[in-house]
């Protein structure tokens, strides 16, 4: 896994497309046992180089129920956005992920990761790409149909700040959804 590691980190595949030089944002460990598998880092996190090092992340991490050191343990926590690098800034936001990453980096990842047994989908590019044709028509659909998923994968919202509008209108996902997904969760770490 160290080569593939490796590897990732030196990754250019996107170079092109990208606002700045690329610069890879992931954890893992062949003893992860919890993958959260998000969209693309923001620029602070790209900064950083810490995955989830932001607000989204805090309120990852609230959502869990973990601390941060339990967070960032790779042998519990393995963390693979869909799109490694920062994407850059559209008009209503950070652009999508880039989409050479997961077809070119994932699978060769999961197999070096066999102790995984709960993937965390964040987001509906996390979702299309893993649920495939089991994806409902919407997000919001997956979310509240979370226990159809497991025990493989649990579909969450993004916990971007952006998205509190989303929670607000959908106060089943604080009440329901959160509890479930920290029990869940507890069952691995």
């Amino acid at each position: 896994m160290e080569d593939l590691i490796r590897q990732i980190g030196h990754c250019t595949i996107c170079k092109n497309f990208l606002p700045e030089d690329p610069k890879p944002v992931f954890s893992v460990s062949p003893r992860s046992k919890i993958l959260i598998v998000g969209q693309a880092p923001g620029r602070k996190v790209q900064e950083s180089g810490i995955p989830w090092d932001d607000q989204s992340g805090k309120e990852l991490r609230r959502w869990l129920d973990v601390s941060e050191s339990t967070f960032y343990d790779p042998e519990i926590f393995g963390i693979v956005p869909m799109g490694f690098c920062y994407p850059g800034t559209g008009k209503s936001g950070d652009l999508p992920p880039r989409p050479e990453c997961a077809p070119t980096w994932h699978h060769q990842l999961l197999t070096q990761m066999p102790e995984v047994k709960l993937t965390l989908l964040i987001g509906l590019y996390a979702q299309k790409y893993y649920l495939r044709e089991r994806s409902m028509s919407t997000l919001t659909e997956n979310v509240w149909h979370f226990g159809d998923f497991l025990p493989e994968f649990f579909p969450l919202v993004h916990p971007s700040p952006r998205n509190r509008i989303w929670q607000k209108k959908h106060s089943w996902f604080e009440s329901e959804v959160v509890p479930a997904l920290r029990e869940t969760v507890r069952r691995y770490i």
